[in-house]
């Protein structure tokens, strides 16, 4: 229950129960205002005894018993008296107008049958309230009219009414909005929070999480922001585990690279002992295969330290001015013999470019090189071909290596591909240059792009 009770739904619940208790003490106030009110309103013509029915027959019964002119004046004093608001006149046998009691533009001083018959018409049960009588027992002296404003017979609760109406629609206008007030008051609140939630989420520390932030109450989205701490939580907790495992990670394959140099070295001390005693010929190809071996496995541990270092971001970059059609030339004079050896149709066509000298790290760039025609040498030699070659586009300038092995998919004996690919492409986007890889079963191409627009 308590915690029903910290929740936004129990806050809108209590805003419309108050709403409603607003409207209903505001009328209980108008009423009793509109009660004191209607106490100051007196009027003779509101008593329980006076209604519209009650004074028609009084009008009818005193007319009766009127026989003089004389009479007929006192009849008009009596009753103006009694109702001062009233006008009251005396048309006679021969249609004249006679003792009315105030001055009047509307009333002819000669009635004529129509106009009688007008009047009456007009009179019939509209405003002011109007009885008319004959004079005396019969009806040859004419007849009397008396008229008197139906609005003096209002109960003062509705004169006053009628006088504040304004005021109370003004009055129920204010709760309207007061509670609409409320209501914008109560949603921005909630935005406001889930914006701050968002904002939150948005922002980054140094570790690339979210941050946290600060739980005010203990609502649903209080509820939420609780979730979301616990999550940025378990976030940096992972974070940090997995620091720790990476950390864990790089020192064993440093250390295991490190206790894998000794061996080997050791091996190849022993093939370069054993190749200058007096062996047989099938001894000797098998020791260049060992040493063949053993420079594959120590190209592969570089390409693990390296990796290692690349995912640490501990290879230092030392970006320099290159004259690529140059490099990329010492480069592959340096593989020449290799390729040569093996039987390669070595194909180099290195043209100027629209810029050549690119921004690198020679030593990166000259890595780049070496591992995809490595991976040449090993895993497309069935192709006996590689070439390298410079390019240019309207958009970019570009190294090319192409062979004509199997390509990607094509399964190889020697191992290692990936991880020097991976360094190649962690290589090339740390120099800011791009790569692209086209592979089919009549070989593979491998472009190194720098854009045009990256010119410096």
């Amino acid at each position: 229950m308590k915690k029903f009770f910290r929740s936004l739904l129990a806050r809108y619940m209590l805003i419309i129960v108050l709403a409603l208790s607003f409207v209903q003490v505001a009328y209980l106030m108008i009423a009793i205002l509109l009660t004191g009110v209607a106490d100051n309103f007196e009027s003779p013509y509101t008593s329980d005894e006076m209604n519209y029915d009650q004074i028609e027959d009084n009008w009818h019964k005193d007319a009766n018993r009127l026989e003089t002119e004389e009479d007929i004046s006192k009849h008009f004093d009596k009753w103006k008296e009694q109702y001062h608001d009233a006008t009251m006149f005396w048309v006679d046998q021969n249609g004249t107008l006679r003792d009315v009691t105030e001055e009047r533009d509307d009333l002819p001083i000669e009635w004529t049958s129509s106009f009688t018959a007008k009047y009456i018409k007009d009179r019939y049960g509209d405003n002011p309230f109007t009885v008319i009588a004959f004079v005396g027992e019969g009806d040859t002296d004419g007849f009397v009219v008396f008229e008197i404003n139906r609005d003096v017979f209002q109960k003062p609760m509705q004169i006053a009414f009628n006088q504040y109406s304004g005021w109370l629609l003004i009055g129920t206008l204010f709760l309207v909005i007061f509670f609409i007030f409320i209501s914008f008051l109560f949603f921005r609140g909630i935005r406001k929070r889930l914006l701050q939630l968002q904002e939150a989420m948005e922002i980054r520390d140094v570790d690339e999480l979210p941050v946290q932030i600060d739980v005010k109450k203990q609502d649903e989205i209080g509820q939420l922001e609780q979730t979301f701490n616990q999550m940025v939580h378990e976030l940096r907790e992972s974070k940090k585990r997995e620091q720790e495992e990476e950390q864990l990670r790089r020192e064993l394959i440093a250390n295991l690279s490190h206790d894998l140099r000794t061996p080997l070295t050791k091996i190849n001390a022993q093939t370069y002992k054993i190749v200058r005693q007096d062996v047989s010929d099938g001894s000797k190809q098998a020791i260049h295969a060992l040493e063949a071996s053993v420079e594959d496995i120590d190209k592969l541990i570089e390409n693990l330290m390296s990796y290692t270092l690349l995912m640490a971001s501990k290879y230092k970059l030392d970006i320099q001015e290159v004259d690529i059609v140059r490099f990329a030339r010492e480069r592959i004079a340096t593989w020449y013999p290799v390729f040569e050896k093996e039987g390669f149709e070595i194909n180099v066509e290195l043209e100027p470019l629209h810029d050549s000298v690119w921004h690198v790290d020679p030593i990166w760039l000259g890595r780049v090189i070496d591992n995809l025609l490595q991976n040449v040498l090993r895993h497309a030699n069935n192709g006996r071909y590689v070439e390298l070659k410079t390019a240019s586009t309207n958009s970019y300038d570009s190294i090319i290596v192409r062979d004509r092995g199997g390509g990607m998919k094509d399964s190889s004996n020697q191992k290692g591909a990936d991880i020097g690919l991976s360094i190649v492409e962690m290589m090339v986007k740390g120099m800011q240059l791009e790569w692209e890889i086209q592979s089919s079963n009549d070989g593979t191409t491998i472009q190194i792009k720098k854009n045009i627009q990256d010119k410096k």
